[in-house]
């Protein structure tokens, strides 16, 4: 059932693609392994509960192949139909071009501009853990789980993903695992053309554990693939990329091509792709054997969230405060602040970034979920958290992640997207700061923040902009 269910993502992306006659099938078709192992062997999620805070989160930087996503959460019982995947890319339908977040149950962020999500990924294994520093005790795992992204050469030619991966190295967040579909192919044709770089070195420069999965050869090898994963998750200290060698469009006449990035197969090579899969279904049909596998992760994860959920009772019991603010920072709760009248008051006129930082010294005395900081630039605009005689708020580092101040680095794009992840996870109260000439940098991000408006997912109230 495992070479069937992973034709099967194949598949359906090539038809969901060919019938909306635009689309990406390159990826899935060769990206399907990596999905399937993960998805089915090791990805803690509950189709039930989409939300569950515990679950792990699984991001498709390379978000052109959003048809990936589509079948996995069709596959894996996310509440979409067949009818929906047929609908691919049509005004209105939950499947659009690029996967979105807010539109689609089980779409972590919006992806789509390269680069964002493998950022947006870091700021959730920033976000897990803190949460887990600050909430976690002996025999208590309350937060603890992993966040997954597959990023493309595109993702890794894109400077926001040596900024991001910098920070991620530096600050050895283990708990981030990033698969590389490196398939040497962009719409323009063979990356020869402009990335030559040693991946592996730049990834081992930055503090990553470095492994490799040859799916050339083998392309539907899940036993390695697995084994990978097994050795990601191992280390702690550090993140871990998983480079696996792939073909784009595999199984299709066009396999290897840079025809088959951006474009649909067309309906012949369709048909000849499923010959040599040995796919014999009508067109968009799935066996019902497939289902009754995909079935068998869902309900583990629905299991793991019912002694989650036993576990965290025995935690409220026995640390009944720290329970309180767990779940009020995971709804996204705050105070109200339009009812501290000295919020806005100050003693003299002065510069507006000495007025952002009272305010700000006031929000953070109230809000015990808020977490930023700036890229370098701290002591110049007063975006830093002041420890006072009652709080102490300390720097979010390797051995500290409890702190709250965030020290980015000189990295403005990776900053804002950062922030965006650490939002999109939950539990955090997330910002980030800058000169305004250097907003400049950040913009990608705060375009895809608009939309998506993580600030907004869970109450109803406002960001706080720096």
């Amino acid at each position: 059932m495992k070479q069937t269910t992973i034709n099967a993502i194949r598949i359906l992306s090539a038809e969901a693609i060919q019938k909306a006659n635009s689309g990406h099938p390159g990826l899935p078709l060769g990206s399907a392994p990596i999905a399937y192992t993960l998805w089915q062997n090791f990805l803690k999620f509950n189709n039930k509960d989409p939300k569950w805070d515990d679950r792990d989160r699984f991001i498709l930087s390379a978000g052109h192949g959003s048809m990936l996503d589509y079948s996995l959460l069709y596959l894996y019982g996310f509440g979409l139909k067949m009818e929906d995947l047929m609908n691919f890319r049509q005004l209105g339908s939950k499947t659009p071009g690029h996967p979105e977040y807010g539109h689609t149950v089980g779409i972590e962020t919006t992806t789509g501009p390269l680069g964002q999500g493998i950022a947006n990924a870091v700021g959730m294994a920033v976000a897990e853990a803190h949460l887990a520093a600050k909430f976690n005790r002996e025999g208590f795992p309350v937060v603890d789980h992993y966040t997954y992204a597959l990023v493309g050469d595109g993702c890794l030619e894109e400077g926001i993903s040596y900024e991001a991966c910098s920070f991620a190295g530096t600050h050895e967040l283990g708990k981030l695992i990033v698969f590389y579909d490196d398939n040497d192919i962009t719409i323009e044709g063979n990356t020869d053309i402009t990335f030559k770089e040693d991946v592996a070195m730049r990834f081992k420069a930055q503090n990553w554990q470095v492994l490799h999965v040859d799916l050339v050869s083998n392309p539907d090898n899940v036993m390695m693939i697995a084994n990978a994963i097994r050795k990601a998750q191992k280390e702690t200290k550090k993140p871990s990329i998983i480079i696996c060698k792939t073909k784009i469009g595999y199984g299709t006449p066009l396999e290897g091509s840079h025809k088959c990035h951006g474009s649909p197969l067309g309906v012949e090579n369709l048909q000849k792709t499923k010959e040599k899969l040995g796919w014999t279904y009508e067109p968009f049909t799935v066996p019902e054997e497939v289902l009754k596998h995909t079935a068998t992760a869902g309900r583990r994860g629905a299991k793991r969230e019912r002694e989650w959920k036993a576990m965290f009772g025995n935690y409220e019991k026995q640390y009944p405060e720290l329970a309180a603010e767990y779940k009020s920072a995971m709804k996204g709760e705050l105070p109200d602040l339009a009812a501290c009248e000295d919020l806005f008051r100050f003693e003299k006129p002065m510069a507006t970034r000495q007025t952002s930082a009272q305010v700000l010294q006031k929000i953070a005395a109230r809000v015990p979920s808020l977490m930023g900081g700036s890229a370098d630039l701290a002591p110049s605009n007063l975006s830093d958290m002041k420890n006072t005689d009652t709080i102490t708020y300390g720097d979010f580092q390797p051995g500290s992640y409890e702190g709250r101040n965030m020290h980015f680095g000189i990295r403005e794009h990776a900053m804002a997207a950062i922030t965006n992840g650490m939002q999109l996870h939950g539990g955090l109260r997330a910002y980030c700061s800058t000169f305004f000439i250097f907003s400049d940098y950040c913009k990608h991000a705060m375009r895809l923040s608009a939309p998506m408006n993580p600030w907004n997912s869970s109450s109803r109230s406002a960001p706080f902009p720096i």
